[in-house]
């Protein structure tokens, strides 16, 4: 009461149980609403709700409507039987335990009972006064899970009462309209996650007054890397120093220098431990990778000596990853076109995968841990499983362009999502069966042309995509399907000035009370 927008939404047993349909703004103030029932319904023109609205001064119809090839037919998905008016028993046989249930009548405009509901206020249910109403295809949804046999989103309502006077007869361009055309021919399936928002979270939050930061790291590398406590940034003082800041201490740094970790060597990639905070790998062009432990508390004074090197390349590398199941487990690929696995608690090597032609773009382990995938400049997907052989499993064709690609796995593991470019410098998001690979892409999609490899970053809990490079302002964001069309779009995100680097927390820390997924 008091407001002017009415929100419709679709019910569900089961989740999501509340998808929202549409919202309706509303002339004047809400002081009361009433629905009227079915049989006064104008079933011809598929009005499936009509709610009249009490404001100061007017009793306003609202007509929901959904859209249909055709209204020249009755629509017996849209209208089921409804309750008559004809009592199923009497006071004193209620309470004698008589529990019959009043009979069901069609809402057939030809098979009505003689007994239907009437009354002076509201318009005729004849085919005369269709309610003519001006849908905003946007707003309006696709809902797969309906057994409808077109979608069961409603078009966007229009006030009856204002509408009248422009529809003539029985023709109100009701048929002709292109807006009713089935929903689901025009715009396919939507996502259920398509309203998800993406916010700057509060000033306070922010760590501001960083100096000296260095943003040529390789496009291999996400630019920074951060876990649940702390983020390391590298910075462009000679010898490769790294920042090392605490997510608990937000607000402005210090205009002095900062406690940093001497690597030695510049940069080229680094990455949390996934099982202890408190370890940093870093990746030097000086073909080495060394391990640093951080303090209890964060870093107080510069450190200098590193926990463990890591020695065997040959060439400068390109990036690590830490093995998401098995403790002390690194994976580095280097210019020397080797991809090798370390075992940190003996500070070796154990295996040197073979087969690559050219500089290895990016590399990912399955959600199991039981493979790994790369995507190389030479245009080729490969698949390794490193406990069994040293050669590649199956390989299959990669994005053409030569400018970069990362690659992550999705929906649980079946499918690998690669991000490249084709030979026009587009960039565009690629979709491959991991069972599959030789057979190709299973979906390409082409987004936009930028200079920058898109970095994405998948949720398996929502089969969420996000993609944005370095230099963007845009995340674009894609729930990934395995059924066409694959790729269903977000809303996407856009930041006012751009970002030179993006990573994502774990998800324990999301907010989860307000619905924060990522």
């Amino acid at each position: 009461q008091g407001e002017n927008l009415l929100y419709c939404f679709e019910v569900a047993p089961t989740q999501p149980a509340l998808t929202q349909v549409t919202q309706c703004r509303t002339e004047g103030s809400t002081r009361g609403l009433a629905a009227v029932p079915r049989l006064a319904l104008d079933v011809m023109a598929c009005e499936v709700l009509r709610v009249l609205q009490l404001t100061d001064t007017a009793l306003v119809p609202i007509s929901y409507l959904v859209p249909r090839k055709s209204v020249q037919e009755f629509h017996e998905d849209l209208f089921p039987d409804c309750t008559g008016m004809l009592p199923a028993t009497d006071a004193q046989g209620w309470w004698a335990g008589d529990s019959q249930q009043v009979g069901r009548v069609s809402l057939h405009p030809s098979r009505r009972p003689t007994e239907t509901f009437t009354s002076p206020i509201i318009a005729g249910t004849g085919p005369t006064n269709a309610g003519h109403t001006d849908t905003d295809t946007g707003h309006a949804d696709a809902d797969q899970t309906s057994g409808y046999s077109s979608p069961s989103s409603l078009a966007s309502p229009g006030s009856t009462a204002t509408s009248l006077s422009a529809s003539t007869g029985p023709s109100s361009g009701f048929a002709s309209s292109p807006s009713q055309k089935s929903l689901q021919s025009i715009l396919g399936p939507s996502s259920r996650f398509r309203h998800a928002q993406g916010r700057v979270l509060h000033r306070d939050r922010h760590l501001t007054n960083l100096r000296g930061l260095s943003l040529t790291t390789p496009g291999e590398c996400d630019g920074f890397c951060a876990n649940q406590q702390r983020v390391a940034l590298p910075l462009l003082s000679a010898g490769g120093q790294i920042a090392v800041l605490e997510l608990s201490k937000p607000g402005r740094l210090p205009d002095g220098a900062v406690p940093t970790i001497q690597n030695g060597a510049a940069v080229a990639d680094l990455t949390w431990d996934p099982f202890d905070p408190r370890r940093l790998a870093v990746a030097g062009e000086d073909a080495k990778i060394r391990l640093w432990r951080i303090p209890e508390g964060g870093l107080q004074e510069t450190l200098q000596e590193p926990e463990a090197i890591l020695r065997g390349h040959t060439e400068k590398i390109y990036s690590i990853r830490f093995h998401p199941m098995a403790s002390d487990l690194l994976v580095s690929s280097s210019y020397d076109m080797s991809v090798r696995i370390w075992e940190l608690s003996a500070g070796r090597e154990v295996l040197c995968l073979q087969g690559h032609t050219d500089q290895i773009f990016s590399m990912a382990w399955s959600p199991d841990g039981k493979k790994l995938a790369t995507v190389s400049k030479d245009g080729r997907i490969r698949l390794y499983e490193p406990r069994r052989s040293s050669q590649p499993q199956q390989e299959g064709p990669g994005p053409e362009g030569g400018r970069g690609a990362r690659l992550v796995w999705v929906c649980d593991g079946d499918y690998l999502l690669v991000s490249g470019f084709d030979s026009r410098s587009e960039r565009r998001i690629l979709l491959y069966r991991a069972q599959a690979l030789p057979e190709g892409p299973l979906s390409v999609l082409g987004l936009d042309v930028a200079p920058s490899t898109l970095l994405p970053f998948y949720d398996e809990d929502t089969s969420i995509v996000f993609l944005t490079g370095k230099g963007d302002t845009r995340v674009f964001l894609y729930e990934v399907t395995p059924e066409p069309p694959y790729f269903l779009e977000c809303n996407s995100f856009t930041s006012n000035e751009p970002h030179k680097g993006f990573v994502f927390l774990p998800k324990t820390v999301c907010e989860v009370r307000e619905v924060e997924f990522a």
